[in-house]
């Protein structure tokens, strides 16, 4: 009764983390120095794997030329020679996974580390705070590209059935040097999923349970269920939102809360979307019209409200349909 009278109005807000994170100008402090380098210098490349992929094309015209004329020796040397570059660019894609990954990795160390609380992390180690929100964001913008490029998929399984009949063949030998056939099958698996970051974020979280067994796994899922509790305070107090210097913070802000939703729910025992949840999905999915910025109706709500579908427990859990029923 007390989480459906808490669904129905939501006046939970003071009881949460209340405080400001600078998602904007956080600056590493001494303490945060080392880690917070070592994660820089993987998400210096984010930004340009992000434009590349919102630039990507595919080689749909070349394959469909080449399958349809097999014949045609000049169309299939065609095809090849506009499908490799484009592979190699996914293998980038592939090997900076790995990377983030890594700096993941880093960051759940240093900010649930004892003998301090998550929200004491949090609070005082704000540049690594941000760079785990940028971590985020970043994971659900590649995601939301990849899903909206059927291209992706096509250019890399084309590549496959070529290169295995090349194999027999005899000819390209060349193109395994590139991308070998281990190499080949990790990428086949990491971009058959419908959100590979997304996947690869929430295997090494839960990684870093599984491996880190004299930490409390509610050091981590307090981290977490604090920081979707940070962002949702921050878009829903004016004082906080004014604070905003860019317009894209706000969203922003939503990205991150969606990401460390959807890693609390493939980390913590019960989920996200159970009663007994530190995070109120409920409230978030009611107070989506509160957002500025026009955010509640945007392109991007959309797709961030369907990522919710994804996570892990949402479709299994009885009690998820409290929350289903709030978001609809």
């Amino acid at each position: 009764m007390g989480n459906l009278l808490k669904v129905l109005t939501c006046t939970d807000l003071e009881q949460g983390p209340n405080f400001f994170l600078d998602f904007e100008n956080a600056q590493a402090t001494d303490a945060e120095r080392e880690t917070w380098e070592k994660v820089d210098a993987v998400l210096r490349q984010s930004d340009g794997i992000l434009s590349e992929l919102q630039n990507y094309q595919g080689a749909i015209t070349e394959i469909r030329q080449a399958i349809s004329n097999s014949s045609d020796q000049d169309l299939q040397e065609r095809a090849w020679n506009a499908v490799l570059p484009l592979v190699l660019r996914l293998k980038c894609y592939y090997e900076f996974s790995l990377c983030l990954a890594d700096a993941l990795r880093s960051l759940l160390g240093a900010l649930t580390s004892p003998p301090h609380t998550p929200t004491q992390h949090l609070e005082r180690e704000q540049a690594l705070a941000k760079q785990f929100a940028e971590i985020l964001h970043f994971t659900l913008r590649f995601d939301e590209l990849k899903m909206s490029n059927p291209a992706i998929q096509n250019d890399f399984s084309y590549y496959r059935r070529t290169l295995s009949r090349n194999k027999m063949k005899n000819s390209h030998s060349g193109a395994e040097n590139e991308v070998n056939n281990e190499m080949a099958n990790r990428m086949s698996l990491f971009y058959a999923e419908a959100t590979p970051m997304l996947k690869t974020l929430s295997d090494v979280t839960s990684k870093f349970v599984s491996e880190n067994k004299t930490l409390p796994i509610e050091n981590t899922t307090d981290c977490l269920s604090t920081m979707a509790g940070v962002c949702k305070v921050m878009l829903e107090t004016p004082e906080y939102r004014s604070r905003f210097t860019s317009e894209h913070t706000a969203s922003f802000c939503l990205r991150v809360m969606v990401g460390v939703i959807i890693l609390y729910d493939h980390v913590h025992p019960v989920g996200a979307f159970a009663r007994t949840s530190k995070i109120d999905v409920s409230c978030f999915c009611r107070t989506r019209i509160h957002y500025p910025l026009g955010i509640r109706h945007s392109k991007e709500a959309v797709v961030l409200v369907w990522c919710l579908y994804w996570s892990s427990l949402y479709n299994q859990e009885s009690d998820a349909i409290v929350y289903k029923n709030s978001c609809s």
